[in-house]
């Protein structure tokens, strides 16, 4: 099987964490997306790895509440040692899932900063990714850029429209007193 491996933080799930998955499975070809709640983002922070749990529930139950969704949460990452590198996700899943094929979802966002993770050119050559636009970056000029070093890497931009939403904004909203529930998965 395809399965497209989209990882975060999801601090919280929302519509547009739910139009990358649908498209993943409806239109991108995939057969099935693992999302998978990483506890603590080396490059990142401001979320605490305590917290971890508390978010794989909560993703448990925000994908409960799509049954079209062809997705699973997994926990793979809150079982694992830290620090919780992408790459030691995807080779404990390709090892756990031998028959399957993995792809890394990312957004552009991510895609920019690729040459800061572990093992990137592994990334992109064993497993590749699939990128999703974001506001601020030029997913086609990054993938020339990357393609340049390295032209195995294996880089797909997704057409798909973006959704101008962030968990970010979202907790803002929330810690300002708003409602956020048109946003949240």
């Amino acid at each position: 099987m395809k399965i497209a491996v989209y990882s975060g933080s999801f601090n919280p799930l929302h519509i547009g964490h739910l139009a990358i998955m649908k498209h993943m499975t409806e239109e991108a070809g995939f057969d099935y997306v693992y999302l998978i709640v990483s506890p603590k983002n080396p490059l990142k922070d401001g979320i605490s790895s305590d917290t971890g749990q508390q978010r794989f529930q909560a993703a448990v139950q925000a994908v409960s509440r799509h049954p079209e969704l062809k997705a699973k949460v997994d926990d793979i990452e809150l079982n694992m040692p830290a620090p919780h590198y992408t790459i030691y996700t995807l080779d404990s899943l390709r090892k756990r899932e031998p028959d399957n094929l993995f792809t890394l979802i990312i957004g552009a966002d991510n895609l920019a900063e690729i040459r800061l993770w572990r093992d990137y050119k592994r990334i992109l050559k064993e497993y590749g990714v699939t990128v999703f636009p974001r506001t601020g970056f030029d997913s086609t000029q990054i993938k020339k850029s990357l393609l340049q070093e390295d032209s195995s890497y294996r880089i797909t931009l997704a057409d798909a429209k973006m959704v101008d939403i962030s968990s970010t904004i979202i907790r803002k909203a929330l810690a300002e007193g708003k409602d956020a529930l048109q946003w949240l998965m």
